[in-house]
């Protein structure tokens, strides 16, 4: 097998078994000024880069303040992670009449969960809310706590969740920051993205005929080019909170805005901003990146590395160099070495931004055959 084939097979089935994640940069030095030109009606703002968690643009983003119903993305993400979408639930009475917006759940009515978390995340259904809470759990307040662990999980300290569907209360926050985290998050559940970046849904009407229609209340995804979601949000305490979300070129950003008056044209402006001034460029693929390692008492002197991800980075669309970095774990291997074996990493740098990938052997070095000896040498040693 010709050795970058070889290299590209060995990369691939190792990528799952050694995930190494890009590291996160701050906003680069010459990006400052015209980060400093956007402006936006939130209180707490943010927008991050979904891959990486980097921020390209923060008004004060980690103050903690209400989330209205974007709290539904945590409540999605741990039902899709805890049911089968296909199972059915039978509406209990403590999912019936709740406040706030609603799709009207009948109690003994039957809806799957996938049909409720349409509900949820199209309609902004506090009913749908409660009736997938009490699905999961035995109760909201043991659903919530189930929410606050997996914000923990995240590694978030400043959300804390009390309720599925987001009304008020003191003790039921969040910040900008931890709430795009949570979406960028939730983006990687298929069922979730495929749920938010819908616009309009069907689900079955209880004792009449006809359907109820669901249409989401995020009309970014008509206005902005690359939209997939994600959330919509209000109460009178809280103000207007929006999550949203779009990808262009490989690129996936979302963007947060907590008690923001003029909350689309904010999230067209940051999601504007990002855009123009990212880009994600994979400055080496799979296998593509390789070093030769010497090899002692080898068939060959040298054994051939290959790193087992891409290299990819978060640049400014203006950058400096992409440089390159290989540490091994040591200075030569002593054979036999055998092809896929972890022997060091590379790590790609550009303006602050780092990714890094394993290094494995692309090939089988053996042992080299000891030489044979000749007659007058076997007799005189």
């Amino acid at each position: 097998m010709p050795r970058k084939i070889l290299a590209l097979c060995l990369a691939l089935s190792l990528a799952l078994a050694f995930p190494v994640p890009l590291l996160a940069a701050p906003i680069a030095p010459d990006d400052v000024a015209a980060e400093a030109s956007l402006s936006v009606s939130a209180q707490s703002a943010v927008l991050i880069d979904a891959a990486s968690g980097r921020v390209l643009f923060e008004k004060d983003a980690h103050r903690r303040l209400g989330m209205a119903s974007t709290t539904k993305i945590m409540t999605a993400l741990v039902v899709a992670e805890s049911c089968d979408l296909s199972h059915t639930v039978r509406i209990p009475k403590a999912a019936v009449g709740v406040e706030g917006s609603s799709v009207y759940l009948v109690e003994g009515e039957e809806l799957t969960v996938e049909q409720l978390l349409y509900a949820l995340l199209l309609s902004s259904a506090n009913d749908a809310a409660v009736a997938l809470a009490l699905t999961v759990a035995d109760s909201v307040e043991e659903f919530a706590n189930r929410m606050n662990r997996c914000a923990r999980e995240l590694g978030l300290q400043d959300t804390h969740f009390v309720n599925p569907n987001g009304l008020y209360d003191e003790d039921h926050y969040t910040t900008a920051y931890d709430l795009a985290i949570i979406s960028a998050h939730a983006l990687q559940n298929p069922t979730i993205r495929q749920i938010v970046s819908t616009y309009k849904k069907t689900i079955p009407l209880c004792g009449k005929e006809g359907t109820r229609v669901l249409v989401n209340h995020n009309k970014l995804l008509r206005l902005y080019d690359g939209a997939i979601g994600v959330k919509t949000g209000f109460t009178k305490k809280t103000g207007r909170t929006l999550v949203s979300a779009a990808e262009r070129e490989g690129l996936r950003l979302v963007a947060v805005t907590l008690n923001a008056p003029d909350d689309w044209n904010d999230h067209t402006r940051m999601l504007d901003y990002g855009f123009s001034h990212y880009e994600r460029l994979t400055v080496s693929d799979i296998g593509a990146y390789t070093y030769a390692l010497p090899v002692t008492d080898g068939e060959k002197e040298t054994v051939l590395l290959a790193n087992t991800q891409a290299l990819t980075l978060l640049l400014p669309k203006e950058h400096g160099e992409v440089t390159f970095r290989v540490e091994v774990w040591h200075r030569f291997e002593f054979a036999p070495v055998p092809a896929g074996t972890v022997l060091g990493r590379v790590i790609c740098e550009c303006d602050g931004a780092q990714a890094e990938s394993l290094l494995v052997a692309a090939e089988n070095v053996e042992n080299r055959e000891p030489v044979k000896k000749g007659f007058f040498a076997r007799i005189f040693g």
